[in-house]
């Protein structure tokens, strides 16, 4: 690292005590770089064994990287903590321009623990921490309340605002945090502990100088990763389309989760697709900071006003291929503005994880299908696939709470499948939703063993269908490739380097772009760094009583043919006793 460099500095914020503290950690940051690397450090540091995810002693560690505010598409923040949802490791990504806040700030990381006994939000502007009286923004939506943070803080332009919504206060283990309107910290609760805190919002903003170790070198190569960026055809897919694309080549792949994935095609895909949205509904496109690709799509629903012959709203809503897939194919839902309506409510009103609650849902659907819960559970909602309406009002339920069945589905398809039964189509894996592949093996394998549970973990959907549809890998070799891809994705998360952009940042190229940020390393320390950061998650998870071999597999996922047909029970628990061994191995 270079001297003076305000990555080194971490925020230490206690909301019990509503003090603050700055600590140099030179050293974590020169092993683990940043992001996903010292998050996981601290979360070992600072998270309790076997803490109550809801409780006091949680952290909740923000952590950027050394490329951030440096180079194009280096705009993420990890976010770290023990999650509600999982009772595990729990880290989620956001855009937006909450990492470029925070370096600019003049921190590497924050740390946050403690709570408050009553609603408050934080704001950070550099040096100084102020603890506001949030009581009036407490039951606002993700909207409203930022709305109203933005014309009572400083730092437009520059700024960070971060969030939660109704679900976050009302504790729903699966709410997610809101930055910039249309980015979140999606998966794995992070909402819920920032309700379980007390702590509605977080404001970030700063001045700081970032140092390099040529000008001249650091121009020269900033243009470089632009130009490469701008011209590439990999990033060209999320510009125009968006990952909204993903929706009609799956579909006619068979790998397209539809009604809780008794299915693999939707017959009514086009309805939703990419295309669709981008030809009758798209409004704008807009960016992370400090990324010129431009994948954020923004869809305009223009709905009539009750009794109003004349006068419309406008609804800005962002869509992408997970929420696509969750409360649209995996709900029978063929219509955009019915899906864009669902949409709207689950982000804006609520702040829930739409991968999540259409995952929920969808197994409701069914287990009201099979007479496993009746209209006593529902509560009057008539649970049917593409209803909109009535998939609204279960969501509102779900946040409201009205009754021990939607108490038991604010905590996830798992715990509430153990409670009212239908555990083989109770779509989760290590406690976590499924994301929207059904594609084979590779996927289902990956987010098994992935330290989040998540599709982006490994990329295992890709493997299929570039690999295994083409040629059958034995289980052992599957898992290690599944691992290979999954150590070095550490290194983009700790850099933190937007997964989109994996295809840019070649190993070769990061060890340039780190050289001028003052880190020396050859591509051996890259791949060094990256298990050993794997591996820091593994022992946590460990620790928290987690166990690759003992994992439960969903029946459902061999029930369904998959493009990959060789795919059965025994080849998945085979890589798994592997995956055992060979992970802290």
């Amino acid at each position: 690292m270079l001297n003076n460099d305000p990555l080194e500095n971490i925020l230490y914020i206690d909301l019990s005590k509503r003090m603050f503290k700055v600590e140099k950690r030179r050293d974590l940051f020169e092993k683990y770089m940043g992001g996903a690397g010292i998050a996981a450090r601290l979360l070992h540091e600072e998270c309790p064994e076997g803490c109550d995810p809801l409780g006091p002693d949680n952290p909740i560690i923000f952590a950027v990287g050394p490329l951030t505010a440096l180079f194009p598409l280096a705009s993420k923040t990890v976010a770290m903590f023990k999650s509600p949802l999982t009772g595990n490791l729990g880290e989620s990504h956001c855009g937006g321009r909450s990492a470029v806040a925070i370096r600019m700030a003049g921190y590497g990381a924050i740390v946050i623990k403690g709570a408050s006994n009553m609603p408050v939000y934080i704001s950070i502007d550099g040096n100084q921490v102020y603890f506001r009286d949030a009581s009036s923004l407490w039951g606002m939506g993700n909207f409203s309340s930022g709305r109203i943070i933005r014309e009572n803080e400083t730092g437009a332009g520059l700024r960070t605002i971060m969030r939660i919504g109704k679900a976050g206060e009302r504790l729903v283990s699966y709410a997610s945090v809101t930055s910039e309107t249309f980015r979140h910290f999606g998966r794995l609760g992070l909402g819920a502990v920032f309700g379980s805190k007390k702590l509605k919002a977080i404001v970030v903003s700063g001045k700081s100088s970032l140092p390099v170790s040529d000008k001249k070198i650091y121009r020269k190569i900033y243009d470089e990763v632009y130009k490469t960026a701008v011209n590439s055809p990999v990033m060209k897919k999320y510009h125009d389309l968006g990952t909204a694309e993903n929706i009609m080549p799956l579909n006619d792949f068979g790998g397209l989760p539809t009604r809780n994935l008794k299915e693999a095609r939707f017959e009514g895909a086009s309805g939703i697709s990419g295309e669709t949205f981008a030809q009758q509904y798209l409004g704008r496109r807009l960016a992370c900071s400090h990324c010129p690709v431009g994948c954020i799509h923004i869809a305009a629903l223009r709905e009539p006003y009750e009794d109003e012959s004349y006068f419309y709203k406008t609804s800005m809503i962002s869509y992408d291929y997970e929420p696509i897939y969750a409360l649209g194919t995996m709900l029978g839902i063929s219509s955009a503005a019915d899906f864009l309506k669902l949409m709207d409510r689950v982000e804006e009103s609520w702040g829930m994880d739409a991968m999540s609650l259409g995952v929920i849902l969808a197994w409701a659907t069914e287990a009201r299908e099979r007479g496993l819960i009746s209209e006593k559970e529902t509560g009057g909602v008539e649970l049917e696939w593409g209803n909109v309406g009535e998939y609204i009002r279960a969501a509102g339920n779900i946040v409201s709470q009205p009754n021990d069945f939607y108490r038991a589905l604010a905590r996830g398809v798992e715990y509430a499948a153990s409670i009212y039964g239908g555990e083989n189509f109770a779509l989760s894996f290590g406690g976590n939703e499924m994301p929207g592949y059904h594609t084979g093996p590779g996927a289902h394998l990956g987010v098994l063993i992935g330290a989040r549970h998540s599709h982006l973990d490994s990329g295992g959907y890709s493997i299929d269908q570039k690999t295994l549809v083409n040629r059958k890998m034995r289980p052992e070799e599957l898992v290690d490739t599944l691992l290979d891809e999954e150590r070095w994705r550490q290194v983009l998360s700790s850099l933190v380097v937007c997964f989109f952009a994996r295809g840019i940042y070649s190993p070769e190229l990061v060890t340039r772009l780190l050289g001028v940020a003052g880190f020396e390393l050859s591509t051996d320390d890259l791949q060094r760094i990256g298990r050993e950061i794997h591996s820091e998650k593994y022992r946590f998870k460990i620790r928290e009583g987690f166990a690759v071999d003992s994992v439960r597999i969903p029946e459902r996922i061999f029930e369904t043919p998959s493009p990959i047909d060789w795919m059965n029970e025994s080849y998945i628990k085979d890589a798994l006793k592997y995956a055992q061994k060979t992970i802290l191995g």
